[in-house]
């Protein structure tokens, strides 16, 4: 690939045109709104000036509602000799470029699974995708050359390219991606009018479930808008283990030990299946996930004191493999949670406190 023309400078879109252009690939930017273009043609993405004649892969970063309009409007423009689409749903654009009557050889449908709470050009990164999964979903009518296009730009954005039906897709990230971002919604939106005392006490839980919450609803509407059969009927399954929960929860209530007794059954069950469902989720690299141990150290909110820590680490020739920090409320101060191997846990303490780091059980 020497060309390429991004549409839609976005988040997605500007890191895709970061990465193309870090590896030497002349990238040429296009949205409607031009100041955004040049915002991302200033941030080193490529050109806001139009190509002379076609590219070799058109990659086009709009909102799910508009992909197939903006596919469509380029596929007859004739800007490039194969053309994607980035959007986190793929069996509907697909359907609809089929009712326009297009020739659907020359595309593929894609999803790169990364992105962040923030959007817009300047949230974008060139390594935004690195590591990450990078869905395709070809179909008979795709030609070779445009498969091997859209492979060619997962390697240059260093991602892991993962091959999958359209609708298979939808239901996947229904799953794993947008059912998970309503719930955490709902679970934020307890807080809106909480007193403070209660919100005060937020700990790393609450900060876990309710992180992505923050992101942009307008975007989120556009997502759910082009997905919500499958969101829903997995809504509709976690309101079941909901009221099953609630009413566990009122019977443990009960003065009557027979029905505290089921209530206990019944919570133990969510909690049982919420473990069995938590140790699918991949780790590190996608791979198995692993036991890891954790070290809890206590430090300062001062510049230096994370890279102090990790060089300590490396010294004693630990490979930390995993990190979380909890913020202490009220203090400047926090505790910082390295995850390594079991073997290397007793040894990473020895050295850490023999260079003064205070350690917590």
């Amino acid at each position: 690939m020497r060309s390429a023309l991004v549409i839609g400078t976005g988040l997605i879109g500007t890191s895709a045109a970061l990465a193309l252009a870090q590896r030497g690939v002349t990238v040429h930017l296009e949205d409607h709104d031009p100041g955004q273009a040049r915002t991302a043609a200033a941030l080193g993405a490529g050109t806001d000036e139009a190509p002379e004649g076609p590219v070799d892969l058109a990659i086009v970063a709009a909102p799910p509602a508009h992909v197939a309009r903006v596919l469509a409007d380029a596929m007859r423009r004739g800007v490039a000799r194969g053309y994607l689409d980035v959007a986190s749903v793929k069996g509907g654009p697909r359907r609809e470029l089929e009712t326009l009557g297009l020739d659907l050889a020359a595309y593929i449908g894609t999803h790169p699974m990364s992105g962040r709470e923030k959007s817009g050009p300047l949230a974008a990164t060139g390594d935004l995708f690195e590591g990450r999964p990078w869905v395709l979903t070809p179909t008979r009518d795709t030609d070779t050359e445009v498969l091997n296009l859209a492979l060619e730009l997962v390697s240059h954005c260093r991602a892991v390219p993962v091959v999958m039906d359209a609708d298979a897709h939808d239901r996947a990230v229904a799953l794993v991606s947008h059912m998970p971002h309503l719930v955490s919604s709902m679970v934020a939106a307890r807080l809106e009018h909480a007193d403070e005392a209660a919100v005060r006490l937020c700990g790393q839980g609450i900060r876990d479930v309710t992180r992505i919450a923050a992101s942009d609803p307008r975007m989120w509407i556009d997502i759910l808008s082009a997905n919500p059969g499958p969101v829903a009927d997995l809504l509709s399954d976690v309101a079941a283990d909901l009221d099953e929960t609630v009413q566990a929860l009122r019977a443990l209530q009960s003065a009557d030990e027979a029905k505290r007794s089921q209530g206990t059954t019944g919570i133990e069950d969510v909690l049982r299946r919420g473990n069995a469902g938590q140790v699918r989720v991949p780790g590190k690299h996608g791979s198995a996930p692993r036991v890891y141990e954790t070290v809890v150290v206590l430090i300062d909110d001062q510049p230096g004191q994370l890279a102090r820590i990790f060089a300590d680490a490396g010294r004693a020739g630990v490979n930390i493999e995993d990190v979380r920090i909890e913020h202490a409320t009220g203090q400047q101060a926090g505790l910082m949670q390295l995850m390594v191997e079991p073997k290397a846990a007793v040894s990473l303490r020895e050295a850490l406190r023999e260079r003064g780091w205070a350690l917590r059980q």
